[in-house]
C-alpha cells in the first residue's frame, strides 16, 4: 500500500521554522495501531490523518505517541495541503474532530485563520511537580481542559528555562503550557508535553485557545499577537470572539513524498 504524505512547517512564513506536521490524506480509515505506528516513524509533534466526510473531513492527530484530542499546528497544516496540494477551492474548510467542528479558511496566500473553542482555564494551587519542572515558582497556575499552564512575569524568564521534564512528565494532564507578557508581542510561550512523547513543541495552537482568554482580560483587548520562543520559533495571531478563539498563521509545504506500508 502506497500513500500521500506531506509534510509542512506551521505557523513559519519559510522552511525551517514554525511546527513541523505531517499529513496523511486518506480514503479511509487505516487500523489505529497502523496510523499510531507511521506516527511513530514520522517522529514530528503531530502526524494528520483526514478522511471525507459529508461537507468536509474527519480530522486525528497522532504524536509519536498518542493520539491527542486537539491540534492547532497539524490543523493548519492540513488546510495548507488541501488549498495548496489537492484543489480544495471553498472558502473555508470543515475539520470534525474529537473537539469538535473546527473551520480553517484562507485569508492570502500561505495565511489561514482557523475558528477553534475557547478553554476559559481555572485558577489552581501551584503544585510541586511545575516548581520543580520549572526550577521557579510562577506569579499564577491554571488548568485548562488538558493542560497546566503557568504564568511567569517577563519574557527572559521564558527564555532561560531549563526545565526537568521527568518532573514535568508527572502532572496529569497532557502538558505544561509557560507564558509571560511579550517585549515584542503581547505574550509569549514555551510547551513541553513529555506525556505525549514531545518534550518540547515548537509552537503549539491549542495551548493558544488556553493562553488567549488569559491575556485578553488581562491585557483589556481582544486581538493580540503572540510568540512561542522555541528554537524554531514561531508567530501566531489570536482573536478572542465569545467562546471561540480565531488563530492565524502562516504555512509552507517542505517535504512531498510517498508512504510505503
Amino acid at each position: 500500500m502506497k500513500l500521500r504524505q506531506f509534510q509542512v512547517d506551521a505557523f513559519a512564513a519559510r522552511p525551517f521554522e514554525g511546527n513541523p506536521a505531517a499529513v496523511v490524506p486518506l480514503a479511509n480509515w487505516l487500523p489505529d495501531e497502523l496510523m499510531q505506528s507511521i506516527a511513530m516513524e514520522n517522529n514530528l509533534a503531530e502526524t494528520a490523518f483526514f478522511t471525507p466526510e459529508g461537507e468536509g473531513f474527519r480530522l486525528r492527530w497522532f504524536t509519536p505517541a498518542v493520539e491527542v484530542n486537539l491540534c492547532g499546528h497539524a490543523t493548519l497544516a492540513t488546510a495548507h495541503v488541501l488549498y495548496k496540494h489537492l484543489n480544495w477551492r471553498q472558502d473555508a474548510v470543515h475539520f470534525f474532530t474529537r473537539s469538535g467542528k473546527l473551520t480553517v479558511s484562507q485569508v492570502s496566500d500561505q495565511a489561514y485563520a482557523m475558528d477553534f473553542p475557547a478553554d476559559f482555564a481555572q485558577k489552581v494551587d501551584t503544585l510541586p511537580a511545575i516548581v520543580t519542572g520549572l526550577g521557579l515558582e510562577p506569579l499564577e497556575v491554571f488548568r485548562g481542559k488538558d493542560d497546566y499552564m503557568a504564568v511567569l512575569s517577563d519574557e527572559e524568564l521564558i527564555i532561560d528555562l531549563q526545565p526537568d521534564f521527568r518532573a514535568i512528565r508527572n502532572l496529569e494532564s497532557r502538558g505544561l503550557i509557560v507564558t509571560a507578557p511579550g517585549k515584542e508581542v503581547d505574550f509569549v510561550s514555551r510547551c513541553f508535553f513529555p506525556q505525549s512523547g514531545i518534550d518540547e513543541d515548537p509552537v503549539t495552537g491549542s495551548a493558544h485557545t488556553v493562553m488567549t482568554p488569559y491575556w485578553a482580560e488581562k491585557l483589556g483587548k481582544s486581538s493580540l499577537q503572540a510568540r512561542q520562543l522555541s528554537r524554531r520559533k514561531g508567530d501566531v495571531g489570536c482573536i478572542l470572539s465569545g467562546d471561540r478563539v480565531i488563530l492565524e498563521g502562516r504555512a509552507v509545504t517542505v517535504i512531498e513524498g510517498v508512504l510505503t506500508i
